[in-house]
């Protein structure tokens, strides 16, 4: 109920009547019905342009953290490795230290990313976290796998894309997931790194719906703030936030027999 009732309460408040929403009549069920919120939202071409940046932002950067953070972690998976232990140890301090906001976006700005949809998918692309369970849960794997495959003139690409990544669908589906939602959901990046409207992700289009009330507001937004005379600001705000977190709603019943198991994969390898 506890996670249940914000929800509710927020796709009430999106289809209720403006009067009654003045009157704080609203709780958890829609007070009459009313749609103008949702015309205003879906009428924004800054919304479809989002939506657009965002599901590429999304699946690039998921595809890439996947690949970047497997190849990672399948050499320090193999205990006769070089430099394992050395890699392991530099990988687990990051988890702790930083280089730090300033420092970060002097080197971003350094590389000529600001304003390119590269700032937006591989600061982060790697997470030791995400290294460390990947190794774990390679390590888990029979090596006699591995060997058998050697035998059979395989590389290391080759056992890893046909055969080891083939058994860990299940922790590809857990973190991909999670690597999908925490690009859905990113919204300071956007706020560092990019001063271009066409490029916003659907987060700051919605940040900029709920927070921004100014004169320096772009065409759609002021279009909005008209609109607001003829139904409540809460109607556009909540149905801004109900299109904006349904699409991410509607990919979990997809995997959702992956990640039961993917889940525990932190808990169980080490």
């Amino acid at each position: 109920i506890a996670m249940l009732y914000p929800f509710l309460h927020v796709l009430s408040l999106s289809l209720s009547d403006p009067k009654l929403i003045t009157r704080g009549r609203v709780s958890w069920y829609p007070q009459g019905v009313n749609v103008e919120g949702y015309k205003i939202i879906l009428g924004s071409s800054q919304l479809w342009t989002g939506y657009r940046n965002t599901i590429i932002y999304a699946g690039l950067g998921t595809l890439l953290t996947l690949v970047f953070t497997s190849l990672m972690a399948y050499p320090l998976s193999i205990r006769d490795f070089v430099g394992r232990k050395f890699v392991t140890i530099f990988l687990t301090i990051t988890m702790f230290f930083s280089g730090g906001m300033i420092p970060t976006y002097l080197l971003i700005k350094k590389l000529k990313l600001i304003n390119t949809i590269w700032v937006m998918v591989l600061p982060g692309c790697i997470s030791a976290y995400n290294v460390i369970v990947f190794r774990s849960f390679f390590q888990g794997i029979s090596g006699e796998l591995r060997e058998s495959a050697y035998l059979d003139g395989a590389n290391d690409i080759v056992i890893l894309f046909k055969i080891i990544l083939p058994l860990s669908k299940a922790l590809l589906a857990t973190f991909g997931l999670f690597t999908i939602v925490g690009h859905w959901n990113a919204w300071f990046p956007a706020l560092m790194y990019l001063n271009k409207d066409s490029m916003y992700p659907v987060q700051m289009v919605l940040r900029r719906i709920l927070f921004v009330s100014s004169a320096s507001e772009t065409s759609d937004l002021a279009a909005m703030r008209i609109a607001q005379k003829q139904v409540h600001s809460k109607n556009i705000q909540m149905a801004t936030i109900i299109v904006t977190i349904i699409p991410i709603l509607c990919i979990y019943p997809f995997i959702q027999k992956h990640f039961a198991k993917g889940v525990l994969v932190g808990s169980l390898k080490g």
